[in-house]
């Protein structure tokens, strides 16, 4: 029932999506200057992009529609229905939407953050979890096929704790938060803005930053349907730019980043550059190196992370086959990158 419900809501999102914008003949139609963006509320460069109408302004031919999610998984869903031209989205659901029985047919064009401390697991004050191993027998809540559930997962796995020892429940962000002041959760893995305020009333038992320390890396990524990307290629490379422009703000000038991000996010400047520090930003120009997107011809190691993350899943019995590294290295999207980014 839990699974008919999240598809209803999803399949809801994608009537608003599709509908909503006047823009839902798809983005493979080259005539068509429309884009149709899926943006998530966590602290990044993408709500610089939005906020300030980056893309807006390098693109003004163009009918720009940015339509909220919650998760990676409606994300996936608004894929499949062909609702989405761009969207920022987590690496595990990107590596699970790259797997069968999904098979999206988009790619990872931009990387926007590398998870941190913003994102992490965290146990209510009074629920006696002191670690991970604690959790066994209580109920936990995150976003399913979202990157905090791969990282719950890993932790789990790390602690030598069975899923099935654990009663973990599929709740959004911010359903997660209204549970937690009712008292109904004794630990939560989740992201900015909700994870700063169940992290007051809770304890950190594991971060994502140590995770990725420990070999279980997460990021947040910009993908592009392969449709759109093959019919707007230079709608695609402006979109880059944007994001470029937004991450050379958070380094160069943190102020104005955070008061961006905090218009988006409903915070004040403060908050929005307290989470801001919590992320990990990459340089423009080292999204195009090895470690991450690389180039045309030497597709960087995101490829290897993306298959990793895949044999995660097929682990735990979440996808049914793990694409092959040459499938995932195509469905990077690295043309022209190095200039693009400058």
């Amino acid at each position: 029932m839990k699974k008919l419900l999240a598809a209803v809501s999803a399949f809801s999102v994608l009537l608003v999506a599709a509908c909503g914008n006047g823009a839902a003949s798809g983005g493979g139609d080259a005539s068509n200057k429309a884009i149709r963006i899926a943006y998530q509320a966590f602290p990044s460069g993408d709500l610089i992009v939005k906020n300030q109408g980056l893309l807006e302004k390098a693109l003004p031919d163009y009918r720009i529609t940015w339509t909220k999610f919650d998760s990676g998984a409606s994300i996936n869903t608004a894929f499949v229905a062909k609702s989405l031209d761009i969207a920022a989205i987590g690496s595990s659901p990107v590596a699970r939407g790259l797997s069968a029985p999904l098979n999206i047919p988009y790619q990872v064009a931009f990387v926007l953050d590398v998870a941190g401390d913003n994102e992490a697991l965290v146990a209510r004050n009074g629920s006696g979890i002191t670690g991970v191993a604690g959790l066994r027998g209580k109920k936990v809540a995150t976003s399913f096929a979202s990157t905090a559930h791969y990282s719950l997962l890993a932790a789990l796995a790390q602690a030598g704790v069975k899923e099935s020892e654990v009663n973990i429940v599929d709740l959004e962000p911010q359903d997660i938060q209204a549970a937690w002041g009712r008292g109904d959760l004794d630990a939560a893995y989740t992201w900015l803005p909700v994870l700063d305020e169940i992290r007051k009333t809770g304890k950190v038992l594991i971060t994502s930053r140590q995770l990725a320390t420990a070999g279980k890396p997460t990021l947040d990524l910009g993908v592009v349907s392969t449709a759109f990307a093959d019919a707007h290629p230079e709608a695609v490379d402006a979109w880059r730019k944007a994001q470029a422009q937004a991450l050379d703000l958070i380094a160069e000038d943190p102020a104005a980043a955070s008061q961006a991000v905090g218009a988006e996010l409903n915070l004040p400047a403060a908050d929005a550059l307290n989470q801001l520090k919590q992320g990990v930003f990459l340089k423009p120009a080292d999204i195009a190196s090895p470690e991450w997107l690389g180039t045309e011809g030497n597709v960087g190691k995101l490829a290897d992370n993306l298959v990793s993350a895949a044999e995660f899943l097929k682990s735990q019995q979440k996808i049914d086959a793990v694409p092959t590294l040459d499938a995932v290295k195509k469905a990077v999207y690295v043309k022209g990158l190095p200039s693009v980014l400058g």
